[in-house]
């Protein structure tokens, strides 16, 4: 439905994950026989979830134990991990600095060069212990790197900024990145984003992206959205592209996933982008928590070190206990930031889905209300749904 913003403006209404629920339909299934399992190129997974290219996320031991429980990390190749010999000392302050010295500390510590000695070195750090080695660069550190990183034996590699697209004008007689050279001749599944549009993500599939993400500055560390003023609510977002894959799908016969980027808290938000149509979904602040994350309890932006305009900054998250606690359980909390697969099978149980392509077609509704109707003393009392 088209919206008139003012009179040369029209303008159509986006929703946000909070604002939908999923409803159960006249068939359950036990949440034992459910799969859950998805792809991504050539590679499978039991758990749809990927742990986000954030420094505060995933390290190489991150990488190995994601991998060993079904799921999946990606690595930043230019943070401290690829920047330092030895991170911690870098982590370390990252943890313990103060609130204001907390973006100047990042502009130094990342203005040190990323070594591509250090590239090699961790990608196969990842899989001599048996993890998958995909990792994450910009489409400037593609071009530099991009050759060491098929070198070295990555699984996956993943393209990322704030914004891409297939046509980029750059500034005269500098070299720009052109995505679908790169997914033809990289020889490494290349997986891109970020989009929220059905257009661009087309585009992407298009040029032959193994996988697109989708989602700008939604992320609990994230502050594009205030400092740039754009984005797509994610349920909106991942729906239209969702209906690219579709479409590409169609024309092609090749299916390429969709992944829900950013804003991503709880199980119900997991599931809610799976019934908008995503085949997976990366998510930082809840990998954050667990007690083999790197960041020390705390999380932080990937645009947080920019030299020029930082868009990001740190959160306390805490932790919370294993990383096979939040992601298999058993659950010791009661707010669905644990057992995060638990969460997505008794969902699509509940809603009668055996299969995630069973479950991008469950019915969505508007529902503003739903997490805080007749929640006011959760509320109140800061307990469950109210914290």
């Amino acid at each position: 439905m088209d919206i008139q913003l003012g009179r040369s403006r029209t303008v159509r209404r986006a929703y946000g994950i909070d604002e939908i629920a999923l409803v159960p339909g006249g068939r359950t299934v036990d949440p034992a026989v459910t799969d859950s399992s998805w792809s991504i190129g050539g590679i499978s997974r039991e758990i749809p979830i990927i742990a986000s290219a954030m420094d505060g996320v995933v390290d190489v031991g991150m990488c190995i134990e994601l991998a060993k429980q079904g799921a999946m990390g990606v690595l930043n190749l230019e943070g401290v991990q690829c920047r330092y010999e030895d991170p911690n000392p870098a982590l370390d302050r990252i943890a313990s600095v103060g609130k204001e010295e907390f973006v100047p500390l990042m502009q130094e510590l990342y203005s040190q060069p990323v070594r591509e000695d250090l590239i090699r070195r961790r990608i196969a750090e990842i899989k001599e212990k048996g993890g998958i080695a995909a990792v994450s660069a910009t489409p400037a550190a593609a071009l530099r790197f991009g050759a060491a990183i098929a070198e070295a034996g990555a699984d996956l590699f993943f393209v990322q900024a704030t914004v891409v697209s297939t046509e980029h004008i750059g500034p005269e007689g500098q070299q720009t990145l052109n995505l679908e050279t790169l997914c033809r001749e990289m020889g490494v599944p290349v997986v891109i984003g970020n989009c929220v549009t059905y257009d661009v993500a087309l585009q992407l599939m298009q040029a032959g992206a193994a996988a697109v993400m989708v989602g700008i500055g939604p992320g609990a560390a994230c502050t594009s959205r205030g400092v740039l003023g754009i984005g797509i609510p994610q349920a909106t977002a991942v729906a239209d592209c969702a209906a690219a894959r579709e479409d590409h799908f169609k024309a092609t016969g090749q299916y390429v996933p969709v992944i829900a980027d950013g804003g991503i808290v709880t199980g119900g938000d997991i599931c809610k982008c799976l019934a908008c149509g995503a085949d997976a979904v990366m998510i930082g602040s809840p990998i954050a928590r667990s007690a083999e994350a790197p960041g020390r309890g705390f999380h932080w932006g990937m645009a947080t070190p920019s030299p020029v305009l930082p868009r990001g900054t740190r959160i306390q998250v805490g932790t919370t206990g294993p990383l096979e606690k939040i992601l298999r359980g058993p659950a010791s909390l009661d707010d669905g930031t644990q057992n995060l697969l638990g969460c997505i099978r008794t969902s699509m149980g509940t809603l009668g889905a055996r299969t995630l392509r069973e479950m991008q077609e469950v019915e969505v509704v508007v529902a503003p209300s739903l997490l805080t109707e007749g929640k006011v003393y959760q509320k109140a009392q800061q307990l469950g749904m109210g914290k």
